[in-house]
Protein backbone atom coordinates (compact mmCIF):
# COMPACT_ATOMS: atom_id res chain seq x y z
CA UNK A 1 0.00 0.00 0.00
CA UNK A 2 1.04 3.56 -0.64
CA UNK A 3 1.34 6.16 2.08
CA UNK A 4 1.62 8.91 -0.55
CA UNK A 5 -1.01 11.50 -1.30
CA UNK A 6 -2.84 11.00 -4.56
CA UNK A 7 -5.72 12.62 -6.38
CA UNK A 8 -9.01 10.96 -7.22
CA UNK A 9 -8.18 11.30 -10.90
CA UNK A 10 -4.94 9.41 -10.35
CA UNK A 11 -6.73 6.65 -8.46
CA UNK A 12 -9.31 6.41 -11.25
CA UNK A 13 -6.59 5.82 -13.83
CA UNK A 14 -4.68 3.39 -11.60
CA UNK A 15 -7.78 1.35 -10.74
CA UNK A 16 -8.76 1.18 -14.39
CA UNK A 17 -5.28 0.06 -15.43
CA UNK A 18 -5.37 -2.86 -13.00
CA UNK A 19 -8.28 -4.42 -14.89
CA UNK A 20 -6.05 -5.07 -17.91
CA UNK A 21 -3.93 -8.19 -18.34
CA UNK A 22 -0.70 -8.92 -20.18
CA UNK A 23 -2.42 -10.96 -22.92
CA UNK A 24 -5.16 -8.43 -23.65
CA UNK A 25 -5.63 -6.86 -27.06
CA UNK A 26 -7.16 -3.51 -26.21
CA UNK A 27 -8.93 -0.93 -28.39
CA UNK A 28 -8.00 2.33 -26.67
CA UNK A 29 -10.01 5.54 -26.37
CA UNK A 30 -8.36 8.95 -25.99
CA UNK A 31 -8.13 10.61 -22.55
CA UNK A 32 -8.33 8.64 -19.29
CA UNK A 33 -8.74 5.29 -21.13
CA UNK A 34 -5.44 5.95 -22.93
CA UNK A 35 -3.72 6.86 -19.66
CA UNK A 36 -5.03 3.69 -17.99
CA UNK A 37 -4.03 1.40 -20.85
CA UNK A 38 -0.52 2.82 -21.09
CA UNK A 39 -0.07 2.69 -17.32
CA UNK A 40 -0.93 -1.01 -17.45
CA UNK A 41 1.68 -1.45 -20.21
CA UNK A 42 4.32 0.33 -18.16
CA UNK A 43 3.54 -1.35 -14.83
CA UNK A 44 2.25 -4.91 -15.00
CA UNK A 45 1.30 -5.77 -18.60
CA UNK A 46 4.36 -5.13 -20.81
CA UNK A 47 3.09 -7.41 -23.58
CA UNK A 48 -0.41 -5.93 -23.84
CA UNK A 49 -1.35 -5.01 -27.42
CA UNK A 50 -2.73 -1.48 -27.65
CA UNK A 51 -4.75 -0.57 -30.72
CA UNK A 52 -5.99 2.89 -31.65
CA UNK A 53 -8.74 3.77 -34.10
CA UNK A 54 -6.35 5.24 -36.68
CA UNK A 55 -5.01 1.74 -37.39
CA UNK A 56 -1.96 1.54 -35.14
CA UNK A 57 -1.32 -1.91 -33.67
CA UNK A 58 1.00 -2.63 -30.75
CA UNK A 59 1.72 1.02 -30.13
CA UNK A 60 3.86 2.06 -27.16
CA UNK A 61 3.71 5.86 -26.89
CA UNK A 62 6.23 7.64 -24.71
CA UNK A 63 3.66 10.42 -24.12
CA UNK A 64 -0.13 10.51 -24.11
CA UNK A 65 -1.51 11.04 -27.62
CA UNK A 66 -3.61 14.15 -28.19
CA UNK A 67 -5.85 12.28 -30.62
CA UNK A 68 -6.11 9.01 -32.53
CA UNK A 69 -4.16 10.71 -35.32
CA UNK A 70 -1.20 11.69 -33.14
CA UNK A 71 2.08 10.83 -34.87
CA UNK A 72 3.40 9.37 -31.62
CA UNK A 73 1.10 6.38 -32.14
CA UNK A 74 2.28 5.51 -35.64
CA UNK A 75 5.94 6.10 -34.78
CA UNK A 76 5.86 3.62 -31.88
CA UNK A 77 3.49 1.00 -33.37
CA UNK A 78 4.52 -2.46 -34.51
CA UNK A 79 2.30 -1.99 -37.54
CA UNK A 80 -0.17 0.48 -38.99
CA UNK A 81 -3.08 -0.78 -41.09
CA UNK A 82 -5.96 0.91 -42.86
CA UNK A 83 -9.00 1.90 -40.83
CA UNK A 84 -11.07 -0.49 -42.95
CA UNK A 85 -8.79 -3.40 -42.04
CA UNK A 86 -8.78 -2.34 -38.40
CA UNK A 87 -12.55 -2.46 -38.10
CA UNK A 88 -13.34 -5.31 -40.47
CA UNK A 89 -10.53 -7.78 -39.75
CA UNK A 90 -9.47 -6.94 -36.20
CA UNK A 91 -12.63 -5.64 -34.55
CA UNK A 92 -15.47 -7.40 -36.36
CA UNK A 93 -13.28 -10.48 -36.63
CA UNK A 94 -13.40 -10.87 -32.84
CA UNK A 95 -9.67 -10.34 -32.28
CA UNK A 96 -9.92 -7.57 -29.66
CA UNK A 97 -10.51 -8.58 -26.05
CA UNK A 98 -11.19 -5.19 -24.46
CA UNK A 99 -12.61 -1.91 -25.70
CA UNK A 100 -11.76 0.94 -23.32
CA UNK A 101 -14.08 3.93 -23.70
CA UNK A 102 -15.02 7.24 -22.12
CA UNK A 103 -18.48 8.80 -22.04
CA UNK A 104 -20.37 12.05 -21.54
CA UNK A 105 -23.47 10.27 -20.26
CA UNK A 106 -23.96 6.71 -19.10
CA UNK A 107 -26.93 4.85 -17.64
CA UNK A 108 -27.02 1.95 -15.19
CA UNK A 109 -26.94 -0.59 -18.03
CA UNK A 110 -23.79 0.79 -19.65
CA UNK A 111 -25.46 2.54 -22.58
CA UNK A 112 -23.28 5.48 -23.64
CA UNK A 113 -24.01 8.92 -25.06
CA UNK A 114 -21.24 10.95 -26.70
CA UNK A 115 -23.44 12.66 -29.29
CA UNK A 116 -25.70 15.37 -27.84
CA UNK A 117 -27.04 16.69 -24.54
CA UNK A 118 -30.72 17.50 -24.91
CA UNK A 119 -32.92 17.01 -27.96
CA UNK A 120 -31.04 15.78 -31.03
CA UNK A 121 -32.55 18.38 -33.36
CA UNK A 122 -31.97 21.28 -30.94
CA UNK A 123 -29.29 20.10 -28.49
CA UNK A 124 -28.08 22.11 -25.52
CA UNK A 125 -24.59 20.72 -26.19
CA UNK A 126 -23.22 19.10 -29.34
CA UNK A 127 -20.65 16.45 -28.36
CA UNK A 128 -17.82 14.94 -30.47
CA UNK A 129 -19.97 12.02 -31.62
CA UNK A 130 -19.47 8.29 -31.72
CA UNK A 131 -16.47 7.82 -33.98
CA UNK A 132 -15.72 4.12 -33.74
CA UNK A 133 -17.22 3.72 -30.26
CA UNK A 134 -20.52 2.11 -31.39
CA UNK A 135 -18.60 -0.65 -33.19
CA UNK A 136 -16.11 -1.01 -30.34
CA UNK A 137 -18.98 -1.42 -27.86
CA UNK A 138 -20.57 -4.05 -30.10
CA UNK A 139 -17.64 -6.22 -31.16
CA UNK A 140 -14.95 -6.16 -28.45
CA UNK A 141 -15.25 -9.14 -26.13
CA UNK A 142 -15.67 -6.83 -23.12
CA UNK A 143 -16.08 -3.10 -22.68
CA UNK A 144 -14.46 -1.04 -19.90
CA UNK A 145 -15.51 2.56 -19.28
CA UNK A 146 -13.89 5.30 -17.24
CA UNK A 147 -15.40 8.71 -16.42
CA UNK A 148 -15.96 11.08 -13.52
CA UNK A 149 -19.14 10.74 -11.51
CA UNK A 150 -21.79 13.46 -11.58
CA UNK A 151 -25.54 13.64 -11.84
CA UNK A 152 -25.10 15.14 -15.30
CA UNK A 153 -23.13 12.10 -16.44
CA UNK A 154 -24.58 9.18 -14.46
CA UNK A 155 -28.18 9.47 -15.61
CA UNK A 156 -31.32 7.34 -15.44
CA UNK A 157 -31.89 7.83 -19.17
CA UNK A 158 -29.28 8.99 -21.66
CA UNK A 159 -30.26 11.67 -24.18
CA UNK A 160 -28.94 9.71 -27.17
CA UNK A 161 -27.85 6.10 -27.73
CA UNK A 162 -24.38 6.45 -29.22
CA UNK A 163 -23.03 3.08 -28.06
CA UNK A 164 -25.30 0.21 -27.04
CA UNK A 165 -24.49 -1.42 -23.73
CA UNK A 166 -27.05 -3.75 -22.19
CA UNK A 167 -30.11 -1.82 -23.37
CA UNK A 168 -32.80 -2.25 -20.72
CA UNK A 169 -30.86 -4.99 -18.95
CA UNK A 170 -31.10 -8.76 -18.70
CA UNK A 171 -30.77 -10.44 -22.11
CA UNK A 172 -31.59 -7.32 -24.13
CA UNK A 173 -28.10 -7.23 -25.65
CA UNK A 174 -28.32 -10.84 -26.77
CA UNK A 175 -31.76 -10.27 -28.25
CA UNK A 176 -30.24 -7.56 -30.44
CA UNK A 177 -27.94 -10.17 -31.96
CA UNK A 178 -24.81 -9.06 -30.10
CA UNK A 179 -22.70 -12.02 -29.02
CA UNK A 180 -20.03 -10.17 -27.04
CA UNK A 181 -20.14 -9.59 -23.29
CA UNK A 182 -20.56 -5.82 -23.51
CA UNK A 183 -19.94 -3.35 -20.67
CA UNK A 184 -18.31 -5.21 -17.81
CA UNK A 185 -16.47 -2.55 -15.81
CA UNK A 186 -16.97 1.13 -15.01
CA UNK A 187 -14.22 2.96 -13.13
CA UNK A 188 -14.99 6.46 -11.86
CA UNK A 189 -13.18 8.92 -9.65
CA UNK A 190 -15.26 7.62 -6.70
CA UNK A 191 -15.67 3.87 -7.18
CA UNK A 192 -15.25 0.73 -9.25
CA UNK A 193 -18.47 -0.65 -10.73
CA UNK A 194 -19.12 -4.00 -12.43
CA UNK A 195 -22.22 -5.41 -14.11
CA UNK A 196 -24.49 -7.74 -12.21
CA UNK A 197 -24.47 -11.15 -13.97
CA UNK A 198 -28.27 -11.34 -14.16
CA UNK A 199 -29.70 -7.81 -14.33
CA UNK A 200 -26.66 -6.36 -16.20
CA UNK A 201 -26.97 -3.22 -14.07
CA UNK A 202 -23.77 -1.65 -12.84
CA UNK A 203 -23.24 -2.14 -9.10
CA UNK A 204 -20.47 -1.07 -6.76
CA UNK A 205 -17.53 -3.44 -6.40
CA UNK A 206 -15.34 -1.09 -4.36
CA UNK A 207 -15.43 2.49 -3.10
CA UNK A 208 -12.30 4.60 -3.33
CA UNK A 209 -10.51 5.62 -0.11
CA UNK A 210 -12.04 8.66 1.54
CA UNK A 211 -15.33 8.42 -0.36
CA UNK A 212 -18.55 7.90 1.62
CA UNK A 213 -21.66 6.10 0.40
CA UNK A 214 -23.58 9.35 0.81
CA UNK A 215 -21.17 11.23 -1.44
CA UNK A 216 -21.18 8.46 -4.01
CA UNK A 217 -24.95 8.12 -4.17
CA UNK A 218 -25.40 11.90 -4.44
CA UNK A 219 -23.62 11.85 -7.84
CA UNK A 220 -25.86 9.22 -9.45
CA UNK A 221 -29.49 9.57 -10.59
CA UNK A 222 -30.38 5.88 -10.30
CA UNK A 223 -30.64 3.73 -7.16
CA UNK A 224 -27.14 2.49 -6.39
CA UNK A 225 -26.70 -1.21 -5.73
CA UNK A 226 -23.72 -2.85 -4.02
CA UNK A 227 -22.15 -6.19 -4.85
CA UNK A 228 -21.88 -8.73 -2.04
CA UNK A 229 -18.60 -8.08 -0.26
CA UNK A 230 -18.14 -4.62 -1.78
CA UNK A 231 -14.95 -3.21 -0.27
CA UNK A 232 -12.50 -0.31 -0.46
CA UNK A 233 -10.42 0.17 -3.59
CA UNK A 234 -6.74 -0.49 -2.88
CA UNK A 235 -4.83 2.81 -3.09
CA UNK A 236 -2.13 3.34 -5.71
CA UNK A 237 1.27 1.93 -4.92
CA UNK A 238 4.34 4.15 -4.88
CA UNK A 239 5.48 2.54 -8.13
CA UNK A 240 2.15 3.12 -9.91
CA UNK A 241 2.09 6.77 -8.89
CA UNK A 242 5.70 7.35 -9.95
CA UNK A 243 5.11 5.79 -13.37
CA UNK A 244 1.85 7.66 -13.95
CA UNK A 245 3.23 11.04 -12.86
CA UNK A 246 6.35 10.60 -14.95
CA UNK A 247 4.17 9.76 -17.95
CA UNK A 248 2.09 12.91 -17.40
CA UNK A 249 5.27 15.02 -16.96
CA UNK A 250 6.75 13.75 -20.24
CA UNK A 251 3.45 14.51 -21.95
CA UNK A 252 3.37 18.08 -20.62
CA UNK A 253 6.98 18.67 -21.70
CA UNK A 254 6.30 17.35 -25.20
CA UNK A 255 3.22 19.52 -25.58
CA UNK A 256 5.17 22.59 -24.43
CA UNK A 257 7.94 21.92 -26.96
CA UNK A 258 5.33 21.51 -29.70
CA UNK A 259 3.62 24.77 -28.72
CA UNK A 260 6.94 26.64 -28.67
CA UNK A 261 7.85 25.34 -32.13
CA UNK A 262 4.48 26.52 -33.43
CA UNK A 263 5.07 30.00 -31.98
CA UNK A 264 8.60 30.19 -33.41
CA UNK A 265 7.35 29.15 -36.83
Amino acid sequence: MSNQCFSRDELMVVAASRALANDDVCFVGIGPPSAACNLARLCHAPDITLIYESGTIGTAPDVLPLSIGDGELCETALSTVSVVEMFRYWLQGGRITVGFLGAAQIDRFGNINTTVIGDYEKPRVRLPGGGGAPEIASFCHRVFITMKQSKRGFVEKIDFFTSFGHGTGGDHRTRQGLRTRGPALLVSDLAVWATDPESKQFRIESIHPGVTKEELEATVTWKVEYAPGASETPPPTKFELEVLRDFYARTAEAQTRLANRSIDA
